[in-house]
């Protein structure tokens, strides 16, 4: 039986209640938010950009790929399981709730942050934009594949869409992919990757 909490909750009331009954949890602004289940699709998406990223790790950088661990914007009671994070493990022994709560809360641990955009758009465009743009991480994608998007991101008619957010002078410089471009990623400058083809993996 899940624990009932007051509407507002603070982070660590949060990881103390949360449950493992299978369900996606986050919490945004003291507030716990169920996730929805992420259809076929957006897993798809979710998977071959893990492995994406696996096989730039292998070169010898020290990032890992962690599978649930949590981003925390410092000062603030929030926290997200983004769809693809990569973890930045020299970093690690300055992160003081990573070994009790696999939790990461500065921008020097997190070189590259992914959201597969779902029903929830605004919360990748604006809320989690804003949120990892404030805690300085360096780079942040978006990746549209639904293109569920607003028009002003995605134009009119909507159209799939890749973003790669970097981290200019403290704010997001947003550059869209689409097609056959490649995809410039400033973490992995020898990343041979297309929207197209994070795009196909859903046909």
């Amino acid at each position: 039986m899940i624990q009932t909490l007051p509407k507002l909750v603070t982070y660590e009331k949060f990881i103390e209640w949360l449950p493992n009954d299978g369900k996606r949890y986050e919490l945004h602004d003291k507030v716990i938010v169920e996730m929805s289940q992420p259809m076929g699709k957006h897993e798809k998406v979710t998977s071959f950009l893990s492995l994406e990223l696996a096989v730039q790790v292998r070169m010898g950088v020290p990032y890992l790929l962690p599978k649930t661990a949590l981003v925390k914007p410092a000062e603030k009671d929030s926290g997200y399981f983004p769809d693809v994070l990569l973890v930045n493990s020299d970093n690690l022994p300055n992160e003081p709730l990573w070994e009790k709560e696999s939790t990461v809360t500065q921008g020097a641990s997190i070189p590259l942050v992914i959201e597969v955009v779902s029903t929830n758009w605004r919360d990748d465009y604006h809320k989690k934009f804003a949120d990892y743009e404030e805690m300085g991480i360096p780079e942040y994608w978006i990746a549209d594949y639904a293109a569920l998007g607003g028009r002003d991101f995605l134009g009119n008619p909507k159209q799939p869409a890749l973003f790669v957010c970097e981290l200019v002078d403290g704010e997001y410089v947003r550059t869209l992919f689409r097609g056959n471009t490649p995809i410039v990623s400033p973490t992995f400058p020898k990343l041979n990757l297309t929207a197209q083809q994070v795009f196909d993996t859903t046909l």
